[in-house]
């Protein structure tokens, strides 16, 4: 059976998934981790490998999580395609029947959302393009030698070079969205068109089946006077109202044809130029009257100039008074979860900034100067023949928080489920503990010096030579589980980047493009 999934449901898909986004039913979140890729794969950083979509990866990704970032409805966009205007460069025009049998002429591809008809220029306004100086003699169009600044309603040339370029404003991209939306690849599009009084003129403007232009393919022979104009020739079609002004050139054929008015209701329409006066030629002429998307030019931009894909922005900043992402040591692997819970609850996740990484508070004579060096081991002795085993994440000297994680590679498994034989601490997952069994110590193995769990801690902040600290995460009896209940959710995107070192003054901004 021969079906297919049309643009229009990808157009959907992306418009309901920021709709989402800004719904309190959601809540979606970006999240940074993996401290020490090199362990899994030697030369990472060269060539980093593709992430595992299955339910195993999901979990092993969630061990290795730091910290995650809450992504508000402010937050992520429609975006199109990038086109910047680029003097010399030939454009398609839109047309609406682009496909298999009409392909593009100067795009990878077989539809309209797969051309270069739209634009953005110097200025971040945005155009589609009407007319690429198509006719008889140039077939494939001709380069764009006017870069289009105008803000006109209505369609017109550039400048006065003579390209044969017609364009269509749309909009014009806010600097404020330029920040986090713009990318090499893509650019967005105005979250509220339907709706917001920025665009109005241009929305308002749109006539469902106006005809703007029409397209000379083949300009007949014998049609009559010669160096003749005629006025208020009509379009015939399902429409009404649409007229034009044709000339016939010295040779007796089609020179030029201007719309005088747009008309309404089209969604076919011919150009009658017997019914304009024209005499029956010896050979028709072949006008191609383009029919605009539904609504007219500028009513629906998300159809219009296919915004099929979604962008995310994230920006990870160090918070003094919420310290979640750690300095000193690397992240690669980012991504976006859905819906993730809050720790020991069926709650969706709220904080703006949520820890993923278990920590303890340490103490002993010393511990503001004791080092534990990033991704190496620590112990702890919970009972008898019983020991806890995590990895180094972060470890802050000026208030003894140490943030650790725990995962597979250190119960038996490796990083991609197989099992192995030779566990250093057994085959049982156990956490660090300040409630020890007998044969149980709260020291800590692995620093420069011995350590013990400050047992009598609790808070989210303490108190050192007068000066408050913030420590990101809720502790208890010294220890402090994440903020976010790990597992839960659908992670929707995974990444895997070269590692990079944090560090204090740093800043990361995310930039994730879902494609529909």
């Amino acid at each position: 059976m021969a079906a297919i999934i049309t643009d229009q449901i990808r157009i959907l898909n992306a418009k309901n998934f920021v709709a989402g986004v800004s719904t309190s039913n959601n809540s979606y979140y970006s999240f940074v981790g993996l401290t020490d890729p090199a362990k899994i794969q030697s030369d990472w950083d060269n060539d980093p490998p593709a992430p595992v979509d299955n339910f195993s990866s999901m979990n092993d990704y969630w061990d290795t999580a730091i910290a995650l970032k809450k992504i508000n409805a402010t937050d992520v966009r429609q975006v199109v395609k990038r086109n910047s205007w680029t003097s010399g460069t030939t454009y398609d025009y839109y047309r609406p029947d682009y496909g298999i049998s009409n392909p593009p002429k100067h795009a990878q591809g077989t539809s309209l959302y797969s051309s270069n008809y739209f634009v953005v220029n110097s200025d971040f306004r945005v155009y589609i393009c009407l007319k690429n100086g198509t006719s008889p003699e140039q077939p494939d169009g001709k380069p764009s030698l006017d870069e289009p600044t105008f803000t006109d309603l209505e369609p017109k040339p550039a400048g006065t070079s003579g390209d044969g370029y017609i364009w269509k404003y749309l909009y014009t991209i806010k600097p404020s969205e330029l920040v986090k939306f713009d990318s090499t690849d893509f650019m967005p599009v105005p979250t509220d068109w339907s709706t917001g009084s920025d665009n109005a003129a241009v929305r308002d403007n749109a006539v469902d089946g106006g005809i703007k232009v029409v397209i000379i393919q083949n300009r007949g022979v014998g049609l009559g006077t010669a160096n003749r104009t005629y006025t208020r020739v009509p379009i015939k079609g399902d429409g009404t109202g649409a007229e034009c002004t044709v000339v016939v050139n010295a040779d007796q054929q089609i020179g030029t044809v201007e719309i005088t008015n747009q008309g309404s209701g089209y969604t076919f329409g011919t150009v009658d130029i017997v019914a304009g006066g024209l005499p029956r030629p010896d050979s028709y002429p072949q006008l191609d009257v383009i029919i605009p998307p539904t609504g007219g030019h500028g009513k629906d931009i998300y159809k219009e100039l296919g915004a099929t894909n979604a962008l995310i922005y994230s920006r990870i900043e160090n918070d003094p008074e919420n310290p979640d992402f750690i300095t000193g040591n690397q992240i690669a692997r980012i991504g976006i979860i859905e819906n993730p819970q809050s720790f020991g609850s069926s709650s969706l996740l709220s904080l703006d900034k949520a820890s993923a990484a278990y920590a303890m508070r340490l103490t002993g004579t010393g511990y503001s100067s004791a080092t534990f060096t990033a991704d190496t081991i620590i112990t702890q002795t919970t009972g008898t023949g019983v020991t806890a085993i995590g990895k180094v994440i972060s470890y802050d000297q000026e208030t003894g928080v140490l943030k650790y994680w725990q995962d597979r590679t250190m119960a038996g498994f490796t990083t991609v489920g197989s099992a192995t034989t030779t566990p250093i601490y057994g085959l049982q997952s156990d956490r660090f503990t300040a409630d020890i069994a007998t044969g149980g110590s709260l020291s800590i193995t692995g620093g420069s010096i011995s350590l013990s769990i400050n047992n009598t801690f609790d808070g989210l902040s303490t108190s050192i030579n007068n000066k408050t600290y913030y420590l990101g995460q809720t502790f208890t009896s010294g220890l402090s589980n994440p903020e976010v209940k790990k597992y839960s959710g659908n992670m929707l995107y995974l990444d895997h980047r070269p590692a990079i070192t944090r560090s204090s003054n740093q800043k990361e901004d995310i930039k994730v493009i879902l494609q529909f």
